[in-house]
C-alpha cells in the first residue's frame, strides 16, 4: 500500500460511520474543585486524575511497554512532530498503527506537533495556512497544518487527538499572545472539520485553550472553544517560563469557563506539586517528560524528596528508593547500587530510575483519586506537600 492508498483508506474508514461514539467521560466524585472520574475509550478506561507517561517517538524512554502498564498507567502520549519525521505516519499506518507498532494495548493521546514545531524545528515560516519548517534531524522541508496534523493523528490511530495550535513562549507582548490565540481558534475550527472527515468511531478530539497569562484572552479562548463542543479541553501554553504562581492564577481564570462534563487536560505539567495544585483546581489529565528525563540523569522522585543519586552520600546507602512501593525498581534495588550504575554510565541505572519515577507519579495519582473519593483531599494535600518539602528538597 503506497502513501496515497493509506490516506484514502483512512478517509474511507472515517466516512463510513459516525454513529454511536464510544468515547465518554463520567464524573464520579468531587472534593472541593478536585475531580475523580473515568474516561471511556474503545481501547480501555482511563482513571482520572491521570498522568500520561510521554512516549514521544513511539517509546516511553528506557521502559518496556509492559513496565509502563504495570506502574498503573492507563494511557500514554505520542507526538505528531517526531513521528511524522521518523518513521513517518504513513509507514506506521502501513505497519498496523501506533498501538501495534509499539505494542501498547491501551489508549494513546497524540499532541498536534505545534509545540515542537515552534521549539525544535528550524527556519519556520508561519502563515494562516499552517507552518513550513525544516526538520531538526536532517534539515528536510515539511509542512504542518490543522488538516495535516489531524491526518497524521488518524493515520497513527490515536484515541485522543489534539487540535493544531500555535504555542508561543512567555513572556511575549499582549498583541502577539492575542494574535496566536486567535489563530489557534481558527485552526481549532479547521481541525474539527478535518477530524469529522477522517476519524473513526470512538476517537476524540480535544481543543487547546491559549492566551498566555492574560485572563481576558484565556476567557475568550475558553468560551469560544466551549461553544464548539469538543470532547475534551486542554489548557496549553503554560509551564513555558511563566512560573508556578502565574500558571495557577491562569488556571483559576480559565477553568470556570470550561464545561464541567468534559475532561480537562493541563499540557506539559509537571512537578508533583504542580500536579497536586492543578488537581485541586479541577484538572483531570497531565503529561510531562520529568519522570523519565530525570531518571536518565540519575534523579529519583520519592516521598522524601527528589534524590540526585550521583551524589557521593548514596555510595553506601543500602535503603531502597521507596521501601513500600509496589514497583520492583523502587523497592528492590539499593540506592548504593543505583548510585554505582549511574556513576558507571550503565544503561540499567537509567532504566531502573525511570521505571521507579513513572511508578511514583502513578502512585501520586492513585492517592489523589482515593482522597477525592473519601472526601479527604484537602487533608491529603496538606500532609503530602509538607512531606515532600520536609527536607528542603526541590521535588515540589
Amino acid at each position: 500500500m503506497n502513501e496515497q492508498d493509506v490516506n484514502k483508506s483512512v478517509l474511507a474508514d472515517g466516512e463510513a460511520s459516525r454513529a454511536q461514539p464510544e468515547f465518554s467521560f463520567h464524573l464520579q466524585a468531587t472534593d472541593g474543585s478536585a475531580r475523580k472520574g473515568t474516561i471511556k475509550t474503545p481501547r480501555g478506561e482511563i482513571a482520572t486524575p491521570a498522568f500520561m507517561p510521554v512516549g514521544t517517538a513511539a517509546t516511553v524512554k528506557a521502559l518496556y511497554p509492559e513496565q509502563v502498564a504495570d506502574t498503573g498507567a492507563d494511557i500514554i502520549l505520542g507526538n505528531v512532530y517526531h513521528l511524522m519525521l521518523r518513521p513517518t505516519a504513513e509507514r506506521i499506518a502501513k505497519l498496523g498503527g501506533l498501538h501495534a507498532f509499539m505494542r501498547w494495548n491501551g489508549p494513546i493521546l497524540t499532541d498536534s506537533g505545534g509545540f515542537q514545531v515552534m521549539s525544535l524545528a528550524g527556519l519556520r515560516k508561519l502563515t494562516e495556512q499552517g507552518v513550513t519548517f525544516r526538520s531538526h534531524i536532517d534539515g528536510s522541508k515539511h509542512e504542518l497544518s490543522p488538516e495535516r496534523s489531524i491526518e497524521i493523528q488518524c493515520l497513527l490511530g490515536a484515541d485522543i487527538q489534539m487540535q493544531f495550535d500555535e504555542c508561543i513562549s512567555l513572556p511575549n507582548p499582549r498583541e502577539e499572545v492575542e494574535r496566536a490565540m486567535q489563530l489557534s481558534l481558527r485552526w481549532a475550527e479547521r481541525s474539527q472539520t478535518a477530524f469529522a472527515k477522517l476519524s473513526k468511531p470512538g476517537q476524540a478530539l480535544f481543543a487547546i485553550v491559549q492566551g498566555g497569562t492574560d485572563e481576558t484572552l484565556r476567557r475568550q479562548s475558553a468560551q469560544a472553544l466551549a461553544d464548539m463542543n469538543f470532547q475534551g479541553f486542554a489548557v496549553g501554553g503554560l509551564a513555558v517560563g511563566e512560573g508556578q504562581e502565574a500558571m495557577l492564577k491562569t488556571l483559576d481564570a480559565t477553568l470556570i469557563y470550561l464545561p464541567t462534563d468534559k475532561p480537562r487536560y493541563l499540557m506539559g505539567v509537571g512537578t508533583p506539586l504542580d500536579i497536586i495544585e492543578a488537581v485541586s483546581r479541577g484538572i483531570d489529565m497531565f503529561d510531562c517528560v520529568m519522570p523519565t528525563r530525570n531518571g536518565r540523569h540519575g534523579v529519583a522522585f520519592t516521598w522524601e524528596g527528589r534524590l540526585n543519586l550521583k551524589n557521593a552520600k548514596f555510595a553506601e546507602d543500602t535503603r531502597p528508593l521507596i521501601e513500600t512501593s509496589s514497583c520492583p525498581a523502587a523497592r528492590d534495588y539499593s540506592r548504593a547500587y543505583l548510585h554505582h550504575l549511574i556513576k558507571s554510565g550503565e544503561y540499567l541505572g537509567a532504566m531502573l530510575i525511570s521505571w521507579a519515577n513513572v511508578a511514583f507519579y502513578q502512585d501520586l495519582m492513585r492517592q489523589m483519586r482515593e482522597a477525592i473519593s473519601n472526601g479527604t483531599f484537602a487533608d491529603w494535600k496538606s500532609r503530602t506537600v509538607r512531606r515532600l518539602k520536609a527536607n528542603g528538597s526541590d521535588l515540589a
